[in-house]
């Protein structure tokens, strides 16, 4: 049986890749294979990845929000666009839950030019540059001239010091992060360079997806109770990640959620931040 994926490749049907993700999404066994039946019992020759994923998502959302928003989390992390701007203070979020210091959103003066930087990282007298190349489409990949670019930016600031964090610092290392995934040889260069990269899967078993699941860290656009717009509000009153409304709901009521809403968003991200 083959498949047609969003890139349009049509590949064969994996159903171990399929299975793998839904045992990520937290389901039991049981439901899983529930799915996993379903789902095969509806496959016909050409079909897409998008219908699949559909199948699957109504399947785990009838069982729990919280399997279902975990399941979206790809999808999730498209949301925090269209600019990007959201998507850095995430990624900012999941390097400070690892004990690195950070700012976002900087105007610095390199040697040669002034250069508007991402996010800056400080950790044990160490300074990163992080500059964030985010993606709408989930098949764009960012190519080798991307960190190329980052490579001459970095080259220019970490000629100079600059006030960041305690006194004139210096720029030591340099982190290229997207949402999406690194063409070979934008890895390749970036290894040779000295640049360290941050994707969707890339490192292996470090990844951006590996990171939120190890440390719970949600981003509040894979809540399948809110609305695109009610979790807009919600990024703008600077609640990045689900344990943020969990922590404090009061936000809930201030985008306008009836008492009976914020119930039902709070089982939710409940579910989603008590997964193991």
């Amino acid at each position: 049986m083959k498949v047609t994926k969003h890139s349009g490749h049509i590949v064969p049907f994996d159903k171990s890749k399929l299975k793998l993700s839904l045992q990520k999404s937290g389901a039991a066994p049981a439901l899983i294979e529930q799915t996993l039946q379903l789902i095969e019992n509806q496959l016909y020759d050409g079909i897409t990845t998008k219908e699949i994923y559909k199948l699957a998502f109504s399947t785990l959302k009838k069982a729990s929000n919280g399997h279902a928003a975990r399941y979206n989390l790809r999808y999730a992390l498209q949301l925090l666009g269209p600019d990007g701007f959201f998507f850095e203070k995430f990624i900012s979020r999941l390097y400070g839950a690892e004990g690195f210091q950070t700012k976002t959103n900087l105007a610095l003066q390199g040697k040669c030019v002034s250069h508007e930087v991402d996010i800056a990282l400080k950790k044990e007298n160490k300074i990163w540059m992080v500059e964030c190349k985010f993606h709408s489409s989930r098949e764009s990949a960012s190519d080798v001239k991307v960190p190329m670019y980052i490579l001459s930016r970095f080259n220019d600031l970490k000629a100079r010091q600059h006030t960041l964090f305690s006194g004139k610092e210096t720029f030591s290392s340099c982190i290229l992060v997207t949402n999406n995934r690194f063409t070979k040889d934008a890895e390749t260069f970036a290894v040779c360079s000295g640049i360290e990269l941050l994707s969707w899967d890339f490192p292996k078993d470090n990844g951006i997806k590996n990171k939120i699941d190890q440390g719970m860290l949600y981003p509040v656009t894979c809540l399948t109770t809110l609305s695109l717009v009610e979790k807009e509000k919600l990024l703008i009153l600077n609640q990045t990640l689900v344990r943020d409304i969990v922590n404090d709901s009061k936000n809930l009521s201030i985008i306008g959620l009836s008492e009976n809403r914020i119930r039902n968003v709070l089982k939710e991200a409940s579910q989603i931040c008590n997964f193991i």
